[in-house]
């Protein structure tokens, strides 16, 4: 193992050891140099690998602290990654709608436990404002991401609710990227919603299930046709 790779896992190991939790912060530079032994560069370049990562966050003038640990870091490499597979069939792109779908129907349970039986105006106004917009040909995107967001914010599973938040934000960041056009029958996406959230009140997973299937398969579909087209262009 390279020095700085171990200077990183014994970093690590000091914040763990030390039960430090975000927004602690961690030793001075010189004090890390004597508690691992090893020079001011390799603290600096560890330091500088784990702030990337959103494991440490370097605040100029007042010292470095434990970072958020958000998944900024996977979103950022996965929207690379997606980039780069526009010469490729857009595969990573489809893995990752794939991805939503799929953590969308493993959280339906937790999700029809928590909205059953309840009345949800402000998510309504939020689905018939997304119909009206697509009805329109306009951008809906921002209506969306409240919608998932708000269901993510109803599941206690915070990790989850994290992963739904990243990979709607790759998806988005993504299309506008490789010049993905907005799918022909957004309608129907945009009324998927209001089925998603009728089935979660009802308390009916089944027809939660095939409400998601509805919200992606336009977008799978819009994939598939973009994904022709790129490959005739070549």
């Amino acid at each position: 193992m390279s020095s700085l790779k171990t200077t990183i896992t014994e970093l690590k190991n000091l914040i763990l050891q030390r039960h430090l939790q975000p927004g602690d912060a961690i030793p001075t530079e010189s004090e890390l140099c004597e508690i691992l032994n090893v020079s001011r560069s390799s603290v600096r370049e560890a330091v500088r690998t784990l702030t990337a990562l959103d494991i440490l966050d370097v605040r100029h003038g007042r010292g470095t602290f434990v970072g958020q640990m958000s998944l900024q870091p996977l979103v950022d490499a996965l929207v690379f990654r997606a980039a780069m597979s526009a010469t490729d069939d857009l595969k990573t792109l489809r893995e990752i709608v794939e991805i939503r779908r799929s953590i969308d129907k493993n959280a339906g349970p937790e999700l029809i436990s928590s909205f059953k039986n309840t009345s949800n105006p402000e998510l309504k106004k939020l689905v018939e404002k997304m119909v009206s917009y697509a009805a329109t040909g306009r951008d809906i995107s921002a209506f969306d991401q409240e919608f998932h967001n708000s269901l993510a914010r109803r599941i206690d599973n915070t990790m989850q609710a994290q992963f739904i938040e990243a990979f709607w934000k790759i998806h988005s960041v993504i299309n506008p990227l490789l010049e993905i056009s907005t799918p022909d029958n957004l309608e129907v996406t945009a009324q998927a919603h209001g089925d998603i959230l009728t089935a979660l009140e009802k308390g009916d997973l089944e027809e939660y299930i095939a409400a998601v299937n509805k919200h992606y398969q336009p977008i799978l579909d819009n994939l598939e046709r973009t994904n022709r087209n790129l490959q005739e262009k070549l």
